[in-house]
């Protein structure tokens, strides 16, 4: 079990961050992309009744926060995985821009020093810290050299069409969808009961 810690995260301020649909409504950039990896998120299952059994653990996850920008490709594709797990497990998910909540980015610091987003925070249903997630399954980074290689030598604007393109296309990004599911689930069973 995860030693409890100060933070500025309290019950009151975790239930000012946006539900889902609120999120969607609210950002400016990439519903598109938000919605497309949402509808093409499926949790097998298997997956979907392995959330819900950690969830009814007295110590399991009750309650989920996200950390996130419009314009971040990790968050248009980790964000709607987190709100498909949210829904199957019955998490209680609340996403607040980072931009706006630093002192909340700064309690999850990639590696102590980066402000990597998506970022998840689990807790339990009485709002005591479980773990937290950020950013892009292993495999992602472990794969990134192949989009590095589609970009080199194009101008800015070019590897910025070249990597959307990717996206959209590539079985890869529907992959780290997965990896995502898989990641989670392994964290949260790691860190409860």
């Amino acid at each position: 079990m995860a030693v409890q810690r100060e933070s500025v995260v309290t019950p009151e301020r975790f239930a000012q961050g946006l539900t889902w649909a609120q999120w969607m409504e609210q950002i400016e950039r990439n519903r598109d992309r938000f919605q497309q990896n949402y509808d093409r998120t499926e949790l097998t299952e298997e997956q979907a009744a392995a959330f819900r059994e950690l969830v009814a653990r007295p110590d399991g996850p009750g309650k989920v926060l996200a950390l996130g920008e419009d314009w971040c490709p990790d968050v248009y594709r980790g964000l709607p995985v987190m709100a498909r797990i949210a829904e199957a497990a019955g998490l209680e998910l609340r996403i607040f821009f980072r931009d706006q909540n630093k002192d909340i980015m700064n309690e999850f610091l990639n590696q102590g020093q980066f402000e990597s987003i998506p970022t998840f925070v689990f807790y339990t249903k009485d709002h005591r810290y479980i773990a937290h997630w950020i950013e892009r399954p292993k495999i992602a980074n472990e794969q990134m050299g192949e989009v590095r290689k589609l970009m080199e030598g194009k101008s800015r604007e070019e590897a910025r069409d070249v990597y959307f393109r990717w996206q959209d296309t590539s079985p890869v990004w529907a992959g780290w969808r997965q990896a995502t599911i898989t990641e989670i689930l392994e964290l949260l069973r790691e860190h409860t009961g």
